[in-house]
């Protein structure tokens, strides 16, 4: 069953997005705020996934990686990321340095490395965010 702008309603679960956090855990509340959706802080519409700095980041779903995306303004060096689109879901994954800004991709294969989120925001739990492409809460399928 599918939702508008090809959004999947079945749950079913995605694969591993970092390496070192095989059940996708999200990152909690720390210093800089916290990591679940709808957290109390600028409209966060995605969840964050632990992910250490420098750490492999996998495809959790096979799809088509459709462009870079760049999560805010300006030079940080934390600023990039892909749109990823297949198998019902569409979402932005933000603080990667991806190997490719288009082509197929499966699940489970490296999609890029973790950015180095601690030289921006030394002592915040270090995580790749992932936010739906109509901002549909994606934490039932971590």
């Amino acid at each position: 069953m599918f939702h508008s702008n090809d959004q999947k309603i079945a749950a079913g679960p995605w694969g591993q997005i970092c390496a070192g956090n095989p059940r996708n855990k999200a990152r909690g509340c720390d210093g800089y705020g916290c990591g679940y959706y709808t957290a109390p802080r600028r409209k966060h519409l995605g969840v964050d996934v632990i992910c250490g700095d420098g750490s492999t980041v996998y495809a959790p779903f096979s799809g088509m990686i459709e462009r870079r995306m760049n999560p805010h303004g300006g030079r940080s060096v934390i600023n990039n990321g892909v749109k990823l689109r297949g198998s019902g879901f569409c979402v932005h994954m933000f603080y990667i340095r991806p190997v490719t800004y288009r082509g197929w991709i499966d699940k489970g294969q490296k999609i890029g490395e973790m950015l180095p989120m601690q030289r921006v925001y030394p002592g915040i739990t270090s995580h790749v965010h992932v936010q739906n492409c109509n901002r549909f809460n994606v934490t039932r399928y971590l």
